[in-house]
């Protein structure tokens, strides 16, 4: 008996595409298959094996090392691994020991800029068939898991910002290898502040149509493909999805993104606010609703014209905002994303709501019968791992939900409005959800002590640095 069959780690819908990714790969005569897991910061990371031997062996899982689960954004292993429990206060975890990564057939797709690659999402499973409790990807499954059983879906549609540049110089010389390595230079493809101008959007038209054949090939939802204020910024939104749907979607669209934008001589970013100058801070915002499973109706919709949402809807969006702080370590997980939050721009700094307002953190867009009513949250930053950023929307809705919170009235002068501020910095966000009793408790402590051990990582080594700010305010004047 195999691996996945002595666990019941498939659905039937999973064994049916299974054997579809059989006879594709066989059909098409695929070469390799890239297996690959979202990592804690939603980063794609895994195997290439060929093809005949990664079908061979789909349903006995691919050994993986845990260190992967124990790694900053610099790629460095931030917990000592080689000590008993490796760290995580686990036998399992100890010594670099292997876990298995388990193919979800679903996700399988040929990669269009690599067409004898196949690629396939994994989950990541102990030897003995147990979730392992740090992969992102399962948590979020567990919080779609609790949703169902109240008879709901979650729906998500993505409004993600990014930047594309020119690649001048990669730095691949060996004194520019480091972890992390030196960045690449670049250049700009438009001077950008024409916001959806058609000049600009003809200047970037190049490389954005090499990017949206491939999506569109890779069978991603893509609505549009649009040319944002700042200089070569642009922003892709899809249509909205259910469930894991819309989280496998982003962490594939920004991998794919990088890939194919190297391949052809140009460097992608999903980082918040890069350090050029001129340039604006990118946001990912994400578009939400909850769907009853049993008529598909949407349950933030109203039908009380006064009203623009449910009393569902408007308990769950209170929840969003009475767990603003303490989740955004989740939305807004690097040192960077936090220098987006600033007054009187489009991006927010404090919880608070408004009907079609852009300053605010939730915009509310729809009305009576408006079977599109939704949350657009405009927290995020485009670096966020999707999986932990939308189970904590599910789970903070769904408080007030149980909790009938109100969310209080509309603000029309977002930045005026009394209300609590988000966290100044990735160090406030991880002492705000560090000792929070309610994602400790959604969560687990385990997890949430794992994770905001990685970012207290990271910002000891950011504090340890010399800026270019302290050497220009301190070198002369003392």
């Amino acid at each position: 008996m195999t691996f996945v069959a002595r666990h019941a780690l498939w659905s039937d819908e999973q064994k049916d595409a299974a054997a579809r990714m059989r006879r594709i790969v066989e059909e098409r005569n695929l070469e390799v298959i890239r297996l690959a897991f979202p990592d804690q910061h939603g980063i794609l990371r895994g195997k290439t094996i060929i093809a005949a031997e990664a079908i061979a062996s789909l349903e006995s899982g691919c050994s993986i090392t845990t260190t992967m689960l124990a790694k900053d954004t610099s790629h460095r292993t931030v917990f000592p691994v080689f000590t008993a429990g490796g760290g995580f206060g686990m036998k399992e975890m100890e010594g670099a020991a292997d876990v298995l990564m388990v193919a979800d057939p679903t996700t399988f797709r040929v990669l269009p800029w690599v067409p004898t690659t196949g690629w396939v999402l994994c989950d990541l499973h102990f030897q003995d068939g147990r979730p392992v409790p740090f992969a992102t990807r399962g948590l979020y499954r567990k919080v779609l898991d609790e949703l169902g059983r109240r008879g709901h879906d979650f729906v998500a549609g993505l409004e993600v910002e990014f930047h594309i540049f020119k690649l001048d110089d990669p730095h691949m010389r060996p004194e520019d290898a480091g972890q992390p390595g030196t960045p690449p230079s670049v250049s700009l493809l438009s001077h950008g502040y024409q916001y959806l101008t058609e000049q600009r959007f003809d200047q970037m038209e190049p490389v954005l149509e090499i990017l949206r054949r491939d999506i569109v090939a890779l069978g991603l939802p893509l609505r549009s493909v649009e040319v944002e204020f700042g200089p070569s910024q642009c922003e892709f939104t899809f249509a909205p999805k259910k469930g894991l749907e819309p989280a496998d979607n982003m962490v594939l669209f920004r991998s794919a993104v990088k890939q194919i934008a190297r391949r052809h001589g140009y460097h992608a970013t999903f980082m918040c606010r890069p350090k050029l100058p001129n340039l604006f801070a990118s946001g990912w915002h994400l578009h939400q609703s909850i769907v009853s499973r049993a008529t598909g109706e949407n349950q933030f919709m109203t039908k009380d014209g006064d009203e623009p949402l449910s009393a569902f809807g408007r308990s769950y969006l209170a929840g969003l905002l009475d767990h603003a702080r303490t989740s955004t370590l989740f939305t807004t997980p690097t040192i960077n994303g936090y220098k987006r939050y600033r007054s009187y721009s489009l991006a927010p700094d404090r919880a608070i709501w408004g009907r079609d307002n852009r300053g605010v953190m939730i915009r509310v867009l729809g009305g009576a019968n408006d079977a599109a009513t939704r949350l657009e949250n405009r927290i995020g930053e485009p670096a966020a791992n999707p999986y932990l950023y939308m189970a904590s929307q599910i789970l903070s809705g769904l408080d007030g939900v149980d909790r009938k919170l109100d969310p209080g009235p509309s603000a029309d002068t977002p930045y005026e409005t009394k209300a609590p501020l988000l966290p100044k910095s990735l160090r406030d966000a991880v002492s705000a959800l560090k000792d929070d009793p309610f994602f400790r408790d959604k969560l687990g402590a385990e997890f949430v002590d794992y994770y905001t051990h990685i970012k207290n990582a990271e910002i000891d080594r950011f504090l340890a640095e010399v800026t270019d700010w302290e050497h220009r305010e301190y070198f002369e004047v003392f």
